[in-house]
């Protein structure tokens, strides 16, 4: 990975595009997107266009491998909605109309690259590769996080908000120092772009020139607060000059779209030209989690305007009016994406049986003495009881 100092690498990229060093790090004036609502590619191939913001058009190959996920998406959300009702799960925060952000998000990465997720991310994790019944161990009340971040270079799935940010950023500052090829996306919504960590994950980033994309899913809520009571900014992507780095908007139920944009961030990052920050605009159709009453904060009319953007149903009809769905792939995609709903019904139909022993398995690399007296007296109980049987 190239090692460029901060002010140094905005300055060679912005020449690179032709454009000043502020054209550069501000994003484009109209949010970027290459597909209207009704699936139909703009003539340009993006609205819009201009210098230092064009986004090719990703390979036919790639579009349709990305729509598998997005169904396999769509799909595995409606199922644990389901189990969630069937108390099969404890709870579960569904990305119903956001899985176009979470596939482009875990397609753009190299197998080496990271990506440290929230909780609402759990398309994102099965598109990296983590097998779903591993994503959704967490929840559905199992221990730990269901997987090894290392084995999939996937971080366990943040509850806490915003934490994720400063531990995708110690990753990337971690493989510079050892001069890896290894660039981070970090996932967040638009309420932790009101927190602190997340002031300080970008200022260290862009200080330290690290090869981390902050990618900022802006579904309009936090919870129950709208945006216009988060922040006044012009976008969420204008804040990114105000720490040195590059933001641009994009269109996040365009998955075209979102896979140029991603895609190039993550280039650039690559080619050592420091972090960026992409804002993709979409919506989160269903409430915050099943705990969760979203008719107290926000209209019905509201949800059902944005309906009409469905990444999936946009992303069908351009494959299709493309001739790259032809109906065998559209059945073989269906079929795959009702596989995986099935193997999560059965996974989660299954009774765990947790082993007491865990609780002190994985607390610390070498067990306490204290530690160990404690494991080895419920040794003995648990003994004990299956002695009195």
């Amino acid at each position: 990975m190239t090692t460029t100092e901060p002010r140094d690498a905005i300055e060679q990229v912005s020449s690179k595009f032709g454009i000043t060093p502020e054209d550069y790090m501000l994003p484009a004036r109209t949010e970027i997107h290459m597909l209207d609502i009704n699936g139909k590619l703009h003539p340009s191939g993006q609205q819009g266009a201009e210098p230092g913001h064009e986004y090719p058009l990703p390979s036919p190959k790639a579009l349709v491998d990305a729509y598998e996920q997005l169904v396999i998406g769509r799909r595995v959300n409606d199922q644990n909605s389901a189990l969630v009702r069937q108390g099969r799960m404890a709870v579960y925060p569904s990305s119903h109309g956001q899985e176009a952000c979470q596939v482009a998000a875990a397609l753009c990465l190299g197998e080496d690259d990271w990506m440290f997720p929230t909780y609402r991310d759990t398309v994102a994790v099965m598109a990296k590769g983590v097998a779903p019944m591993e994503v959704m161990a967490g929840f559905r009340g199992d221990w730990h996080s269901g997987y090894d971040p290392k084995q999939y270079k996937v971080s366990i799935q943040s509850t806490p908000l915003t934490t994720q940010l400063l531990h995708a950023v110690g990753v990337a500052h971690a493989a510079k120092l050892r001069g890896e090829d290894t660039v981070v996306l970090a996932m967040c919504g638009d309420g932790a772009t009101s927190e602190g960590d997340f002031h300080e994950a970008l200022n260290f980033a862009a200080v330290f020139n690290l090869p981390v994309i902050f990618f900022v899913q802006n579904n309009q809520y936090a919870i129950s607060v709208p945006l216009s009571q988060q922040s006044v900014a012009p976008s969420l992507a204008h804040k990114a000059v105000g720490y040195g780095m590059a933001g641009e908007r994009v269109d996040g139920n365009d998955l075209v779209a979102l896979l140029a944009v991603l895609g190039r961030a993550v280039r650039l990052a690559r080619e050592g030209n420091g972090p960026l920050l992409v804002e993709a605009h979409t919506y989160r159709m269903q409430a915050h989690t099943n705990a969760d009453d979203a008719t107290r904060y926000r209209e019905d009319s509201e949800v059902q305007g944005w309906i009409a953007k469905d990444p999936v149903t946009r992303m069908r009809t351009y494959l299709a009016d493309a001739g790259l769905l032809p109906q065998d792939t559209e059945e073989r995609i269906a079929a795959h994406a009702e596989a995986v709903a099935k193997n999560l019904r059965d996974g989660m139909n299954s009774e765990n049986v947790p082993d007491p022993a865990d609780l002190f398995a994985h607390v610390y690399s070498t067990p306490t003495t204290q530690m160990a007296e404690q494991a080895a007296m419920l040794a003995d109980e648990l003994a004990r009881e299956e002695d009195a049987k």
